[in-house]
């Protein structure tokens, strides 16, 4: 590290011991992921709630939980297990291979996740910051339809996150790659033509994600998020594909931090449904809204 590096490094630092802030792994973002990882021996609980609505026909309202501990087991690699629930209440929607029927429940156990995170460069330290980010993931609840199904999947993500303005604008960038394999549960008195199969599928999704967030007050950050994601399918090739973007609020203050993002969903494209009205958008896995807020504590 250069002398002028080791200055700015050490002015970055100071300029957060003043605002009274930690960040280590704070979500500054709701979907993009940061670079940081915890310090060493440093524990983070998060709380996670996503609401989804409205694909365009009868009524859908979907809510998704995520509970996650993270610890650090130095200062460049953390760990993490999280658990997931489901909520969900879908009406007056068939959709051959996803909704099979009427669905409704408050909330149900969803699944569960282990993760880690590696820190190659520091945000803070270089000048720029870099992590990679791999996860298992194993859900026995389908989030689209609210049926049984098992999914297993491995995520990897590359993370860079770069301060400006010594430390008052962030901007951060993921690209991810997912694969999964998933079967559903046999479902009795579906009608004799819904197509529902029951064999095992696999899957390849490729997410690019980009967030903006300006420090406007202390503790208080405002920016934006915009988030590319295509799937494909084993008989169908690319199975969908959607655009989304919206504003995200973000509080961190000493010892936690909370974050709000709407991010709507803008185009999309892939399979659709008989008599689907907004053929620019994918309502099928994807809906027209999204909300999320999550806060965590540091501990």
């Amino acid at each position: 590290m250069n002398k002028k590096t080791a200055c700015t490094a050490a002015l970055l630092a100071s300029v957060l011991v003043v605002s009274g802030r930690s960040w280590g792994d704070e979500g500054l973002f709701g979907y993009v992921k940061g670079a940081e990882t915890l310090p060493k021996g440093a524990a983070d609980f998060e709380q996670w709630f996503t609401w989804r609505g409205d694909k365009g026909t009868g009524s859908y309202n979907a809510l998704d939980t995520k509970t996650e501990v993270d610890y650090g087991i130095t200062d460049r690699l953390s760990v993490s297990g999280a658990f997931f629930g489901l909520g969900i209440d879908t009406q007056d929607i068939m959709f051959d291979a996803y909704i099979p029927k009427d669905e409704k429940y408050t909330w149900k156990p969803a699944g569960v996740e282990a993760a880690l995170k590696y820190n190659y460069l520091s945000p803070a330290k270089d000048d720029i910051g870099l992590s990679q980010y791999a996860s298992l993931t194993y859900f026995w609840q389908d989030v689209h339809s609210g049926q049984n199904k098992s999914v297993y999947s491995f995520e990897t993500i590359l993370i860079a996150q770069k301060y400006y303005l010594d430390g008052q604008l962030v901007a951060a960038g993921n690209l991810g790659l997912e694969a999964t394999s998933a079967k559903r549960a046999s479902i009795d008195g579906l009608p004799p033509d819904f197509e529902w199969p029951t064999h095992p599928e696999m899957e390849i999704e490729l997410t690019a994600a980009a967030g903006l967030t300006y420090r406007f007050a202390p503790s208080w950050f405002i920016g934006a998020e915009i988030f590319y994601q295509t799937e494909h399918e084993t008989e169908v090739g690319q199975e969908r594909w959607s655009v989304q973007a919206g504003p995200t609020l973000h509080y961190g203050g000493k010892r936690w931090w909370a974050t709000l993002t709407w991010l709507p969903q803008l185009q999309g494209g892939g399979l659709d449904y008989e008599g689907q009205t907004d053929t620019d958008l994918h309502l099928i896995e994807k809906t027209k809204q999204e909300v999320r807020f999550k806060f965590g504590f540091n501990f």
